[in-house]
C-alpha cells in the first residue's frame, strides 16, 4: 500500500516541480521568489507520519537538487528536505493540536521554511558553495519567509485535499 502511495506522491512532487521551473522560477518576484516545491513538500509532512514525512522529503530534495536554480552539491538537498520533512511531520504527528489547526499549520510551513534555508546557507558553507553576501542571503531568506506566510494557507486546502484523497482520514483540516 505504502508503495502506490509513494509512486502517486511522487508524480505529484514531479508535476509541482515542472510548475516551479517552468512557471515560478521565470517569475521576477521581490526578494527572489519563493519555492513552492519546498512549501509544498512541507505542508505535506505536516499533515503526515514521519515516515511519510522522510519519503516526502526525500522525493523533493531529490526534485531541488535536479533544479538548474540550485547551486549546491548533489544531495545536498536531498538531505536537508529528510531532515526537514521529518522534523516537521514529527512535531505534527503526535499532536491533535498542530494539525487540526490551520493557522498552526502555516505558522510551522513558514518556520521550518526559513530554517530549512539557514541550514542550506550553513552546510553549503561548510560544502564550499558560494552564495553570495551575507546581506543578499539575509533579504532572500526573510522574504521566503514572508512568502511562505502569504502562500502556505493558500496551497494548505489544496495539500489537503489531495493528501486526504491518497492517505484516507489521517489529515484533520
Amino acid at each position: 500500500m505504502l508503495a502506490r502511495q509513494f509512486s502517486i506522491s511522487s508524480l505529484v512532487f514531479v508535476i509541482i516541480f515542472l510548475i516551479q521551473e517552468s512557471v515560478v522560477n521565470q517569475l521576477r518576484l521581490p526578494g527572489g521568489g519563493f519555492s513552492l516545491v519546498l512549501l509544498i513538500a512541507l505542508t505535506w509532512a505536516a499533515l503526515s507520519t514521519p515516515t511519510v514525512g522522510a519519503l516526502t522529503g526525500f522525493i523533493s530534495g531529490f526534485l531541488m537538487d535536479l533544479s538548474q536554480s540550485s547551486s549546491g552539491a548533489m544531495g545536498h538537498w536531498t538531505l536537508l528536505m529528510i531532515l526537514a520533512c521529518y522534523a516537521v511531520a514529527f512535531l505534527g504527528f503526535g499532536n491533535d493540536n498542530v494539525r487540526g489547526n490551520p493557522i498552526t499549520n502555516v505558522f510551522l510551513v513558514s518556520a521550518a521554511s526559513v530554517l530549512t534555508l539557514v541550514a542550506y546557507v550553513i552546510t553549503g558553507f561548510l560544502l564550499g558553495v558560494s552564495v553570495g553576501s551575507f546581506s543578499r542571503v539575509l533579504i532572500t531568506i526573510f522574504s521566503n519567509g514572508v512568502w511562505a506566510l502569504l502562500l502556505t494557507p493558500l496551497i494548505l486546502p489544496v495539500v489537503t485535499r489531495l493528501h486526504r484523497s491518497l492517505f484516507g482520514k489521517q489529515a484533520h483540516i
